[in-house]
């Protein structure tokens, strides 16, 4: 018994076109059009990764100061002071158990001043407990150490943002005065702190504002009990099930505490972020466009090259299908090459990028002090495989040329 090999005959011409005769007239556009597709999907992964790259870089600095999740008493206020809340709860700490919870702490916040002999500093004092996750400061304390708390006693040692100790002249190790006002007292309340470290985020609206010690001054400046707090920090695991977790703590904490995403105590830095995210829809769509365009010219082009080739075979019975085929499979071998030499230059310069940080930014403008890069399989996958099926969806239609062309007129074609 013989075995049968089935050849795709359509393939098979395909393939002869593209490796046949290297001085045809449609060799420099298709040139052309591979170019054009492999800067088009590089630009598309590189706006990609630097786009998630710069909302992941921020939102993980907004999240260091505010956490994913803020519980805290019912206000009718946006003041930063909250009414205390009791230690002693349920979910404290048992609540970083939960599945997509990584940690909970304990924060209180008060308002300040800084004042040396000719200058005056408003601050947002936090205050932090034994709990407190330092992994987010890690790396942005460029002197000094964290403030290493000390359940016995209350340590007098701050940490401060490089911004303010410039602005005020401090440098590690100095004494600073910070005055705290309380509504019902009519002095107020000095209290003398020593700078252990100084943090840098770039983050501008928290580098101008917070100073973070001990919770303890804040207990005593406001005449609340040993287990009172502001309220309860709760970081969760992925920043995308934030809604979700949120829901979950709301649930969990009872109807006496309130609980607000991060989203929500800063709108408008997330609803900027947000926007970001239109600008690479443009982008994407552009890119697309310009390919489509490129080929669907290319395709006409190796259509008119090829007319006389089109009459022979119509004329040796093949179907307007099977030839319209034919040229899909080149306009595909042309899609893929450019598909493949924009992915070794977007990913190469990605890569680049995110290992060398060759691309420096002011990072008073943009918060990062270089082109943040987050490169993820999928969204190139999905790139890649979104650009090759619109642009053979949108050649489908120039294809039907093909069904115009007579034989008899396409074989006398010179």
């Amino acid at each position: 018994m013989h075995k049968i090999i089935r050849l795709n005959f359509e393939l098979f011409i395909a393939k002869g076109i593209l490796s046949g005769d290297k001085n045809n007239f449609s060799r420099p556009i298709v040139r052309i059009s591979t170019i054009s597709i492999a800067l088009g999907l590089a630009v598309m992964i590189l706006s990609l990764a630097i786009t998630t790259g710069f909302k992941n870089a921020v939102t993980t600095k907004v999240i260091g100061f505010g956490a994913h999740i803020q519980i805290t008493n019912f206000g009718l206020n946006n003041s930063w002071e909250k009414a205390p809340v009791s230690m002693n709860q349920d979910f404290y700490p048992s609540l970083k158990n939960e599945s997509g919870i990584r940690h909970i702490q304990v924060f209180a916040n008060k308002s300040g001043l800084i004042k040396t002999e000719d200058q005056i500093q408003g601050i947002l004092f936090k205050g932090i407990w034994t709990d407190f996750d330092w992994s987010f400061f890690k790396d942005k304390i460029i002197e000094g150490n964290p403030v290493v708390m000390d359940s016995a006693k209350r340590i007098d040692n701050i940490l401060i943002s490089k911004k303010i100790a410039d602005k005020m002249n401090f440098s590690l190790g100095d004494e600073v005065r910070v005055y705290f006002i309380n509504p019902d007292e009519m002095s107020p309340r000095g209290r003398k702190f020593t700078i252990a470290g100084i943090y840098e985020t770039g983050l501008e609206e928290f580098d101008d504002l917070y100073l973070i010690g001990d919770i303890r001054h804040i207990q005593k400046l406001n005449n609340w009990e040993p287990d009172q707090v502001g309220g309860f920090e709760v970081f969760v695991d992925d920043f995308r099930t934030i809604d979700t977790m949120w829901e979950q703590v709301y649930n969990a904490i009872g109807f006496e505490l309130n609980a607000t995403s991060v989203k929500s105590l800063y709108p408008q830095i997330f609803d900027w972020l947000d926007l970001q995210d239109m600008n690479v829809i443009i982008i994407l769509v552009l890119m697309v466009a310009v390919a489509v365009i490129n080929m669907i010219s290319t395709l006409l082009i190796l259509i008119l090259e090829k007319t006389n080739m089109i009459g022979v075979l119509k004329a040796l019975g093949t179907r307007n299908t099977a030839v319209r085929k034919i040229f899909l499979y080149n306009a595909a071998f042309i899609i893929g090459r450019g598909l493949f030499f924009g992915n070794l230059l977007g990913i190469g310069l990605a890569l680049l990028q995110y290992h060398f940080h060759v691309f420096s930014l002011d990072q008073e403008s943009y918060y990062v002090p270089y082109v943040p890069i987050n490169l993820d399989v999928l969204p190139v996958l999905l790139l890649n495989a979104g650009t090759l099926f619109l642009c053979l969806i949108f050649l489908i239609i120039p294809s039907y040329v093909i069904t115009k062309v007579s034989p008899v007129k396409a074989i006398r074609w010179d």
